[in-house]
């Protein structure tokens, strides 16, 4: 069967996508649907290869739950790292996977797809990431950078000539840009986000109470009890982990005052990429924003104390998005909803129909 001139063909038969593709989580969006897939970035392979175990289910939730608790014939990896693409092979599957998924069929028509990049990629990352989906069975790839597409999908007024800021704390990278008449006027691309609290739980467990723990255990430590702010009622939680003197288990109580010490060393490296930001903005622009304020998106928007932290680092009102998690997802559905309208903003497309 043939594609016309207008594609009008393969969009009757083929689900286009926007891709959310992070370092801890990849959300898909749907055009028409919405966000229908939210997973881990985390892919089971057999030792020593880039071949996925059980051939493809254990890709996302199933993989991670597998993280640090695979045989040694088997690894569960993060093909991203800092937002970007560390296993070129491990990525292309995990996006076929994902394609597949949210097709629901193995073969038939390809989606065109819209991507979320770090700002700032380098051309070889962003050729990376394009290159990845394409051999996925991608038709055509865009890409669209985060801090534009969280923007877009928070409901700032990117095209106005005003300033809008969003602040994308995502799992890898940390988003912060100044926008205005439809173009990122200033921005920062901090490679320290959540997964860096993380890093800091352990480290602090590892130095103060020779105890090892491992990533999902920091994780459930963060979203439990870590705060950047005093609570009224600060809070406390049974760690399990090992003993890094014996390798014995063991557990202990912590609190939220002893984590909020390990975790504000990243969250201060966030207020300053947020106060270099302003500093390379225009007056004029300032001036939008101390009326605006700045927009927090991405799961870092949900920790506890971020608001009020940014809030008094930077001396800018601070709003958090409705449904942090998905705004970027959103941003690229919006996106793909009306290409034209948002065709100044796409940096490459590449048709292989």
């Amino acid at each position: 069967m043939k594609l016309d001139a207008s594609g009008m063909l393969w969009g009757l038969f083929s689900k286009d996508m926007g891709i959310d593709l992070g370092t801890a989580n990849t959300l898909v969006h749907v055009k028409g649907e919405g966000v229908i897939l939210d997973e881990p970035s985390v892919v089971t392979v057999h030792e020593g290869t880039s071949e996925i175990l059980m051939d493809g289910d254990a890709v996302g939730l199933s993989a991670k739950n597998m993280l640090g608790k695979t045989p040694g014939k088997y690894k569960a990896i993060r093909p991203l790292k800092n937002g970007v693409i560390a296993d070129f092979d491990i990525t292309e599957k995990m996006i076929r996977y994902f394609i597949r998924k949210v097709h629901g069929r193995k073969f038939g028509f390809s989606p065109r797809l819209v991507i979320a990049v770090p700002y700032g990629i380098t051309n070889v990352e962003e050729r990376a990431v394009r290159n990845s989906a394409l051999r996925a069975g991608a038709r055509e790839v865009f890409h669209i950078e985060e801090p534009m597409a969280a923007a877009i999908g928070v409901g700032l007024p990117v095209e106005e000539p005003e300033g809008c800021m969003i602040v994308d704390i995502g799992g890898g990278t940390t988003e912060v840009a100044i926008i205005s008449l439809g173009s990122i006027v200033s921005a920062t691309s901090l490679r320290i986000a959540g997964d860096h609290y993380d890093e800091a739980i352990i480290k602090f467990l590892k130095d103060s109470y020779q105890m090892r723990v491992g990533p999902q255990m920091a994780e459930n430590i963060k979203i439990q009890i870590a705060s950047l702010k005093p609570m009224e009622q600060e809070m406390q939680m049974e760690v399990r982990g090992q003993d890094s003197i014996s390798g014995m288990p063991r557990s202990l109580m912590i609190t939220s005052e002893e984590i909020r010490e390990a975790i504000l060393i990243p969250a201060n490296k966030v207020i300053e990429a947020i106060c270099e930001t302003l500093t390379k903005a225009p007056p004029e622009l300032s001036a939008d924003l101390m009326n605006n304020g700045l927009v927090l998106a991405g799961g870092g928007a949900m920790l506890k104390g971020m608001k009020e932290l940014i809030e008094d680092g930077t001396g800018l009102p601070v709003y958090v998005a409705e449904d942090p998690l998905t705004a970027v997802a959103r941003g690229t559905g919006m996106y793909l909803e009306d290409l034209d309208k948002w065709s100044k903003w796409l940096s490459h497309s590449l048709d292989v129909a």
